[in-house]
């Protein structure tokens, strides 16, 4: 056997090796339910995310899906937005505690949000994205630990309830977590504060000197493209009189 032939064995059986991975890791590791922040997700801001489903079965469809929220970290405000095909419900639950928000207090936050096919599934091989606007998000945690729940049209459900633990594996079914960043100046997600007064006056003041500055270069520049044209053609004078000389100098010669 030759030494290309044996590197084309040894690529085959590595290839299908990997192509093997890929098969056994692919109902697992990239079938898991997950919530992504669309932008940013700061503490006591509000964002907008989606609950990604992909649908894990080859032979049955996901007929509903179940997010349930934190209720010792409460959130006032969870809309979910409308999708052809899928029915929203969104449940609230009293509060031991109530809630300030924006100079009000709120005795119930919302505690699950439920789609339910209406016309529309997750067929195999197929994944479906819930939007889903919360809002405000807590300023004591670092995170929101979403637990949901996947129900096929065989009857089957999947519980992806599963905590991470720190420094351990992942667990078989792991919970959807939304990472929260740090608090941002506007807790609307919006522009930073405008500069101050000074700060624009002299913004201003400096734009202008540079306009002065450049008007002046511009002068400069216009004054000295204006001698030279001059410098130039009283050159060509001069040439074209030693010209007209040299003319007349030779005639001469040639007549005596």
């Amino acid at each position: 056997m030759t030494v290309s032939r044996v590197s084309a064995s040894r690529v085959a059986l590595a290839g299908g090796i990997a192509l093997s991975s890929v098969v056994l890791l692919s109902g697992t590791a990239f079938a898991h339910v997950s919530v992504q922040p669309q932008g940013e997700a700061a503490k006591g801001g509000y964002a907008t995310v989606n609950i990604k489903v992909p649908n894990e079965r080859d032979n049955a469809s996901t007929v509903k899906v179940e997010v349930n929220f934190p209720l010792d970290h409460p959130l006032a405000s969870v809309m979910p937005q409308p999708i052809p095909g899928w029915k929203a419900e969104v449940t609230k639950s009293k509060l031991s505690t109530p809630l300030k928000l924006h100079g009000k207090t709120i005795n119930e936050a919302v505690s699950k949000v439920t789609w339910t096919a209406d016309g529309s599934k997750i067929g195999p091989g197929q994944f479906q994205q819930f939007p889903l606007s919360l809002g405000q998000l807590p300023e004591d945690a670092d995170q929101l630990v979403l637990k949901a729940i996947q129900t096929y049209d065989n009857k089957e459900v999947v519980r992806w309830i599963e905590e991470q633990k720190e420094g351990g594996e992942e667990p078989q079914n792991p919970a959807p977590v939304l990472k929260l960043s740090a608090a941002s100046a506007d807790h609307h997600g919006g522009a930073a504060a405008a500069p101050s007064a000074s700060a624009s006056a002299a913004k201003d003041e400096k734009a202008g000197h540079e306009d002065k500055t450049a008007s002046h270069e511009e002068t400069a520049s216009a004054d000295s493209s204006d001698t030279t044209a001059r410098i130039l053609g009283v050159i060509g004078i001069l040439v074209g009189i030693a010209g007209v000389a040299f003319g007349v100098l030779a005639g001469r010669r040639r007549s005596a």
